[in-house]
């Protein structure tokens, strides 16, 4: 830096007459002493003092004495300071007479202090820098290690990058891997400018290779640090890409580009950092701000940066690995539902389109300006949550025997098929029966009258066959399960009362009275005991999620998927718990799984109810205090309906199991 040397306006300087014409030297004459706070710190300074500037009063000289060399000036003769100048911390005096050999002597003594003065500012400003630093660092590790999104801990990583480092823009490229795991290509993930903070913004990939300043980083895992990325030495093979100078009217000049390595010494990402300022918020709107703000970074700097590398490294590592883990999760979750599923595929994608709907509606909740729920907000976290309770929420159904879990009808497959074979059986007896009495008829009274005879059993044998096709289109008809109770069965019970003879002549009801049992279930398919085997899934869903270690922010799931088939009013199982009792997000689960049961057109066993009609029913129930109704206002309003549709369940495959019941 060009010394700064200050001298009285007027003054005759006979003493120094080199200050005049030496080029290496700023002379500036002034009327009033220049203030501490206003003088260059990275300059030596030479003040040049007589009694005049000096206003009668060392006070005035003492704060300059930290900055500058303070060289007093008499009047010829004068042998020493005196009055205020006395007391002041001269480096030297110079009498207006005194010799010019006597003049260097003292400018050169006087500049060196400056030096040292100056160098011992910079000490302390780099020992309270690198105190300050150390400070920021151990802050910013701290949050790295707590930060789990990639996208907002690569975004802290470059902003302190910059912090620290006072640079105008940078960039962060992390290394993509091929199938095998090896180094593939360099993808730009994030890009910061305080000059140009409304860049349009889109990831890409440039080559690991000797290139680019990146990629060459990437490829050899060297630091680079570069003054003017203009004036690039020849030998070099990296260059600079000026297209985005040329875009954007900016001009990249210092640089400084660092590894980030793992903690097995693997380059994960490469940090990049452009223009380096004395003042972090200006904008470098012009070339002349360039050419004043820019400098080099320094050895320093990048110590400072790469140490901050170094930690953001194991955060980016940690934060894949943590996306890792939650995709390995995410895979066992899907697997389970479809190992769920795979025993009864009828009602595919419904633990989908539940998850869908519950985080849907806890979304819109979350938004609501109005209403009992209106301060009640979900993070990231929470939402996660629910929708891993709305997937597994049915988990439970694995306990439940398979031809209870698939069961369709109100008779089970081979007991209908028995008994249509039974129906099939009486049909050809009947017909056995005709041919045996038209036969004892012609033994007994031969042809006499036999043509009306014959006519008489061939009426008694369609009227007894058509009586069993009514009674089968009767049973097959009350095989049918219901949505809602509806019909009487007394013809049921009159069928009950026939007999017949079986095989081994033992006589028998034409319905058993199991058969008559379950066809006589008035709503549904299922009797008592099986409902409460298919109730059971809710236990055993509980007892298996609280199986699992889960994490702090996942740990409410067991309880979210117990409550599901709870009701507000006590009335719903397991433990007919109500009200309060019931977590705000198992209520909200209870509306999506009751509205997909409904409206699911993948259940061979019932129709689909239109979303209107399903609507209509969720409203009813809450009406009789069974579902939240605000909850549903919400469902209704925000219309978290249309977020699934049942074709869903072709494309998504889940591990709701298919009952009839509503759930």
């Amino acid at each position: 830096m060009q010394p700064l040397v200050f001298a009285p306006e007027g003054r005759a300087l006979a003493a120094l007459p080199q200050l005049g014409a030496d080029a290496a030297l700023d002379l500036r004459r002034v009327r009033a002493l220049p203030h501490a706070t206003a003088l260059p710190e990275d300059h030596p300074i030479v003040i040049l003092v007589d009694a005049a500037l000096a206003h009668g009063s060392a006070a005035h000289l003492a704060p300059l004495a930290e900055h500058a060399a303070l060289v007093g000036i008499g009047e010829a003769g004068e042998a020493g300071p005196s009055g205020a100048l006395a007391d002041a911390a001269l480096i030297g005096w110079l009498p207006a007479d005194a010799h010019p050999a006597l003049g260097r002597t003292v400018l050169q003594g006087a500049l060196r202090h400056a030096a040292s003065l100056v160098a011992a500012t910079r000490a302390r400003r780099l020992q309270q820098s690198s105190a300050s630093d150390l400070r920021e660092l151990s802050r910013v590790g701290a949050a790295l290690a707590t930060e789990r999104d990639l996208d907002t801990l690569l975004a802290m990583i470059l902003t302190q990058a910059r912090r620290l480092s006072n640079a105008d823009a940078g960039s962060l490229y992390l290394v993509d891997l091929d199938d095998d795991g090896n180094p593939a290509a360099l993808r730009f993930k994030l890009s910061q400018n305080t000059t140009l903070p409304e860049l349009p913004f889109s990831e890409f990939t440039i080559p690991i290779d000797h290139s680019s300043l990146s990629g060459y980083v990437a490829a050899t895992g060297e630091r680079l640090m570069v003054g003017d990325v203009y004036l690039l030495p020849e030998h070099v093979t990296y260059r600079q890409n000026r297209s985005f100078d040329e875009k954007f009217g900016y001009r990249t000049k210092s640089m400084l580009v660092l590894p980030m390595f793992t903690l097995k010494d693997e380059v994960i990402g490469v940090l990049q950092l452009i223009n380096r300022k004395r003042d972090f918020d200006t904008r470098l709107s012009s070339a002349e701000a360039v050419a004043q703000q820019v400098v080099p970074f320094d050895d320093y700097v990048a110590e400072v940066v790469a140490a901050l590398a170094a930690q953001a490294a194991v955060a980016i590592e940690n934060s894949r690995l943590y996306e890792d883990i939650e995709r390995l999760f995410e895979g066992f979750v899907t697997a389970a539902v479809t190992a769920i599923e795979s025993r009864d595929p009828t009602t595919s994608g419904h633990s989908f389109r539940v998850a869908t709907l519950t985080t849907g509606l806890a979304e819109s909740v979350d938004r609501a300006g109005e209403g009992p729920y209106r301060g009640l907000q979900f993070s990231k976290d929470q939402l996660r949550e629910l929708r891993y309770a709305g997937l597994l929420h049915d988990f439970g159904k694995v306990g439940v025997r398979e031809q209870v879990l698939v069961k369709q009808k109100k008779l089970y497959g081979p007991d209908l098929t028995l008994l249509r074979n039974r129906f099939q059986f009486l049909m050809q007896q009947a017909d056995l029966e005709y041919e045996r009495e038209r036969a004892e008829f012609l033994a007994e009274h031969g042809p006499r009258d036999y043509a009306e005879a014959a006519a008489r059993l061939d009426e008694y044998r369609r009227e007894r066959r058509d009586q069993l096709v009514r009674w089968l289109d009767a049973i097959t008809r009350a095989n049918e399960p219901t949505i809602l109770p509806e019909g009487t069965f007394h013809e049921l019970e009159e069928i009950h009362q026939q007999t017949y003879v079986d095989f081994d002549g033992v006589v028998r009801p034409l319905l058993s009275d199991d058969e008559l049992r379950f066809l006589m279930i008035n709503k549904g398919n299922l009797d008592p005991r099986e409902r409460r085997e298919i109730e059971s899934h809710v236990t055993h869903t509980y007892r298996f999620l609280q199986q699992i270690p889960w994490t702090k922010e996942l740990k409410g799931i067991p309880q979210i998927a117990y409550g599901h088939h709870e009701k507000l009013n006590g009335m719903g199982y397991p433990r007919g718990v109500k009200d309060a009792e019931i977590p705000v997000q198992t209520r909200m689960m209870t509306i999506a799984d009751i509205y997909d049961a409904l409206t699911a057109t993948d259940r061979p066993y019932k129709r689909a109810v239109p979303a209107e009609r399903a609507l209509d029913i969720l409203r009813a129930e809450a009406k009789e205090g069974l579902v939240d109704p605000h909850l549903l206002t919400t469902f209704t309003a925000a219309q978290v309906w249309r977020r699934v549709t049942p074709s869903e369940g072709t494309r998504r495959r889940s591990g709701q199991t298919g009952q009839f019941p509503v759930p």
